[in-house]
């Protein structure tokens, strides 16, 4: 096994999926993509295939099931850090209430600024103000690379 995948490569990753439009569901670097297309997008361009299928799902899905989907997904392919760990690079996972389960995905990169698929506009990159930061409930890092 090398190395943990280097941030900076992540990064540019990521920072090349800027613009990309929001399309819920998608994972199409370029033609569109929601907040959980985008990290699946990284993956694959670090990883190859996929670790897990994503079933469709509506926009309401946590809402409705109140399942921690997203946060299980999470758990089982990325590298669990404390939330006061992530730095550039890293996965950062948000409750969207407190009772909520976790619903957005977006890359940490830099200690004020997440790169995230925007609902309705596109994958930007844009400050991590109060409204993020209150809602931030766990940190992932790309676990080790076979590659």
């Amino acid at each position: 096994m090398s190395a943990l995948i280097p941030r900076n490569r992540i990064l540019a990753i990521a920072r090349d999926w800027i613009d990309t439009p929001y399309q819920h569901q998608a994972s199409l670097k370029g033609a569109g993509c929601d907040c959980l297309g985008l990290i699946r997008g990284i993956w694959r361009e670090i990883y190859g295939t996929e670790p897990l299928s994503v079933p469709a799902y509506t926009p309401d899905w946590a809402e409705q099931k109140g399942d921690e989907t997203l946060l299980h997904a999470a758990q089982e392919c990325l590298t669990p850090i404390s939330r006061e760990a992530a730095q550039a690079g890293d996965v950062m996972l948000f409750r969207m209430s407190p009772d909520a389960p976790c619903k957005h995905i977006a890359i940490m990169s830099a200690p004020d600024r997440i790169i995230h698929a925007y609902w309705g506009r596109a994958v930007v990159e844009s400050y991590l103000v109060p409204y993020w930061r209150r809602r931030h409930a766990f940190s992932f890092s790309f676990p080790i690379s076979e590659n």
